[in-house]
């Protein structure tokens, strides 16, 4: 991998000291009682600066999400031949990230007291749904692609709806798992079990599913 610049690697330090600044002052406060003023201020920035690297206030919160499209698309993108879409989504969002995949104590508390801000929060709420409805607009366009399908056509959109809901759901299932203060390794195998039985589901289709 190429190295960075020194001009990227100031940007970096740039978006880094900003989003730190701004994570300490939500969770001394929340989210909603900080100001983009005062975390420029605290960060030796001016507001401009911040809304440079940060279009919103909750993109503070969401940065790092930037990165899940990509890899979630080269994921499908890159599967092993003979390797099915769902597939491919399953190893995806199962694979141990974030609370699933944390074992220090402190970081492990840190992202527990990130989710508990959000899951108070409207804006972020908000703010993670079109972020999620991008991810979905994404992945369809990439699954037309490979069916040489056109973004008219319903299928692509269904499927890159009902994985998404996947993804949503299980979102939730950990938050609240996480609220309740159930951690790893109970967390992780209770996300896993219930992720694959939602995707068991999709994998045997719709067609029976709740017939009386």
């Amino acid at each position: 991998m190429a190295q960075l610049g020194l001009r990227e690697r100031k940007k970096q330090q740039t978006r880094e000291l900003i989003a730190e600044t701004a994570r300490r002052l939500f969770a001394q406060r929340g989210f909603d009682h900080v100001t983009v003023a005062e975390i420029a201020r605290l960060a030796d920035v001016s507001e401009t600066t911040v809304f440079n690297y940060f279009p919103t206030k909750e993109d503070l919160v969401y940065w790092r999400m930037a990165a899940f499209d990509e890899q979630l698309l080269d994921a499908i993108r890159n599967r092993p031949a003979g390797a099915s879409i769902l597939a491919a989504f399953e190893r995806f969002v199962l694979a141990p990230r974030g609370l699933l995949g944390a074992t220090d104590p402190e970081a492990i508390e840190r992202l527990a007291e990130l989710t508990r801000m959000i899951t108070e929060s409207p804006a972020l709420l908000e703010r993670e749904r079109e972020i999620v409805d991008g991810y979905t607009t994404s992945l369809a366009a990439v699954l037309a692609a490979e069916a040489r399908a056109p973004l008219s056509d319903l299928s692509p959109w269904v499927v890159a709806n009902a994985l998404m809901g996947v993804h949503r759901a299980l979102i939730n299932f950990t938050r609240a798992q996480i609220v309740a203060g159930v951690r790893n390794p109970l967390l992780a195998r209770s996300v896993r079990t219930q992720g694959r039985r939602a995707l068991d589901t999709l994998r045997r289709g719709l067609d029976g599913y709740g017939a009386r």
